[in-house]
């Protein structure tokens, strides 16, 4: 089996690379930054907005796990360029090359501005925290009407905050833990149909349902809870009535990130 991996250097695929390593498969690890390949990988270094390049990276494979664009905000035609139309030449150069299952990495920003409430349900209608956010909403949308219209199995998950640890209180509730993350994403490869499923460990401080997650297969093994006394000790307790406790998207619906303030030089 070979998995194309869309933005392998970044986080997330630095984190899965050796966890999603097994006998047999190959990983396909494309990225604007040259990455080295190890034991039972391939390298490619292309721009997942070229669609000659990607259709040449789609050669042989038998799904894709596209985690490649901008993971935090920037101004709207960078999102454009390369989180939404990045998306559109990824899913058409799969469908030309008959890729049956295609994992999207969304996110929770996706539908930030949400208060938050005792469990988000699976499926939570859109409300973008920002044009990165409309990038994710535009992204599911896109694997929706890949699976309709062309019968492809697409699993879109709503990232919380994919790290080594928990780096601060708000992750207590948000953390996919590395491990998680491989777990999840095998699931979602394997899974038919259309699916968006929260992107999260089972966290005793959890905000959001795994019950999606869990039919098609991901069974969280981790929990935040175990770094909360180390952070509650030098943060103190978490503050529901802030922004980052009681909107989804956290500070990403703050002022800082308003339009104006994306087209300034920084």
């Amino acid at each position: 089996m070979r998995i194309l991996m869309t933005g392998a250097a970044g986080g997330v695929g630095t984190l899965l690379r050796p966890r999603l390593a097994r006998e047999g498969r190959v990983l396909r690890l494309l990225d604007l930054a040259a990455v080295e390949p190890g034991d039972g990988e391939e390298a490619v270094t292309a721009d997942v907005t070229d669609p000659e390049a990607m259709a040449g990276a789609m050669d042989g494979v038998d799904a894709v796990l596209h985690l490649g664009g901008y993971s935090v905000e920037h101004p709207w035609q960078d999102i454009l360029d390369v989180n939404i139309n990045g998306t559109y030449v990824v899913l058409e150069a799969a469908r030309k090359a008959g890729v049956r299952h295609v994992v999207l990495a969304s996110s929770n920003h996706a539908v930030g501005f949400h208060p938050r409430e005792a469990e988000a349900p699976d499926y939570l209608f859109p409300r973008p925290d920002t044009f990165y956010g409309v990038s994710k909403v535009t992204k599911e949308a896109l694997g929706s009407l890949y699976h309709d219209r062309y019968g492809m199995a697409v699993t879109c998950l709503r990232i919380g905050s994919c790290f080594a640890r928990p780096r601060d209180l708000r992750m207590l509730s948000t953390w996919l833990s590395p491990d998680d993350c491989a777990r999840l994403t095998e699931a979602s490869l394997a899974a038919d149909g259309y699916h968006v499923v929260w992107g999260v460990s089972a966290n005793t401080r959890g905000w959001w349902s795994l019950e999606e997650g869990r039919a098609i297969g991901y069974e969280p093994k981790d929990d935040a809870e175990v770094y909360a006394p180390d952070l509650i000790a030098e943060l103190g307790e978490p503050d529901p009535e802030s922004m980052e406790h009681a909107l989804l998207g956290g500070r990403f619906c703050g002022p800082a990130l308003d339009v104006d303030n994306l087209t300034r030089e920084r």
